[in-house]
């Protein structure tokens, strides 16, 4: 465990962009205007790539010639520097991806894509920029899979077998470090194997993550790493995740994905296995900010979003959530999902919700906390309609029928 060896807690390490003014966007609320995202949302079942488009693990016994520097060289050109634009959380951020398939379909994480309204992957070997699409994600293993637009012919990393690593092989970790649009090798060596971490996100999120069965090296993962590469002799072992934040006191300390645990997840992503931790293509939302947590009274949901953001005026509509805030008027009711403001042009706003106004049901169902109305959409895909039940500030209930569009992965 990482509490025994003496490190500091990780960071994954995307880099940021701006900070968030408000920590209050749930997995609702990372949403996008109508249709923005909608033109990309073309990965119905018949456009998946296939598991087979997915490599498998190398043999152990096909190593790479050379030292860590000749290792570095043959696996740079197949990776890609991601940038991307979170506009309703009021950011950019950075990552690095590695191309796995010829027609352009990357591996990363999945808080590289977290929450972005458009992604762009710059390959490595050609200097040609693409505009990528999600395949898939897994939120909890923090692995995403996505596609390059109209790629073909690129060339692809060498892949590796984690399976064979050993503590004390020789490694290199590339990546974007610090979001410099460039790569950047740092030689290590493994220190751990199966390694459990609890890592959270660089730049003031509070948001965080256990990750399993993680490689540990003696090299510094630093913002922008996110998605790159850990080689060895034998190629791609891992896919760089997190870091600490080394100082005086404590050495460096990276993180890593097995390359074999991250394939695996890819596979059941190209093939359109959906599960409960494995999303394919984008998800459904509503276009609303909320808060967090389990309380079922909007009240209490408001106070604890006065400790992040305070009371202001209300908007009738937002473009990002900067300017979000706790609503000074709150629907009369004692039990449902407290919006906090919605995105202009989304479903929501359409429909008429504002700031203050109290979601009580969908379908029927009747909804409490944001995690209990977060469960209830995740049933459902871009492209549905959804009733949903709804009291405004001043206490009018209205039931609309909302037409769910493609939001940001999250």
């Amino acid at each position: 465990m990482l509490g025994d060896s003496g490190f500091g807690p990780p960071r994954r390490r995307r880099g940021s962009g701006n900070v968030l003014t408000h920590i209050i966007m749930a997995v609702l609320g990372a949403a996008l205007a109508a249709g923005l995202l909608l033109s990309f949302y073309n990965q119905g079942a018949g456009s998946l790539p296939g598991g087979g488009a997915v490599p498998a693990p190398a043999s152990p016994a096909s190593p790479l010639s050379g030292g860590q520097q000749a290792i570095a060289a043959k696996v740079q050109p197949g990776l890609v520097i991601i940038d991307t634009t979170l506009q309703y959380q009021s950011e950019v951020a950075a990552g690095t991806g590695m191309v796995i398939n010829a027609d352009g379909l990357v591996l990363t994480n999945n808080h590289v894509i977290d929450g972005s309204t458009r992604i762009s992957a710059t390959v490595v070997s050609t200097g040609k920029t693409y505009p990528a699409t999600v395949v898939g994600y897994d939120q909890t293993g923090d692995v995403a899979l996505i596609q390059l637009q109209d790629a073909s012919g690129l060339t692809t990393v060498p892949i590796g077998n984690s399976s064979a690593v050993k503590v004390g092989n020789a490694v290199v970790a590339l990546g974007n470090a610090e979001g410099q649009d460039s790569i950047t090798a740092t030689a290590g060596q493994v220190t751990a194997l199966d390694q459990t971490i609890t890592a959270s996100e660089e730049g003031g999120s509070t948001a965080s993550e256990t990750l399993y069965g993680m490689i540990q090296i003696n090299a510094d993962v630093v913002p922008g790493d996110s998605g790159g590469p850990l080689a060895s002799s034998a190629g791609v072992i891992g896919m760089d995740t997190a870091g600490n934040d080394a100082s005086s006191q404590q050495a460096a300390a990276g993180f890593a994905i097995p390359v074999n645990t991250a394939l695996s997840v890819a596979r059941q992503i190209a093939g359109g296995h959906a599960s409960s931790v494995i999303a394919i293509g984008y998800p459904p939302f509503m276009g609303i900010f909320t808060g967090s947590g389990s309380s079922s009274n909007p009240q209490a949901q408001a106070q604890q979003e006065e400790q992040n953001g305070g009371l202001g005026s209300s908007q009738a509509c937002y473009a990002s959530n900067a300017d979000v805030t706790v609503p000074s008027a709150i629907a009369p009711v004692s039990s449902g999902t407290l919006i906090l403001g919605t995105i202009c042009g989304s479903p929501a706003a359409s429909a008429g919700m504002t700031g203050g106004a109290v979601i009580t049901a969908v379908n029927g169902q009747a909804v409490g906390s944001p995690d209990d109305l977060s469960g209830i959409l995740a049933r459902f895909h871009p492209g549905d309609t959804i009733s949903v039940a709804w009291v405004s500030p001043s206490g009018q209930r209205t039931t609309s029928s909302l037409h769910l569009a493609a939001g940001p992965p999250r």
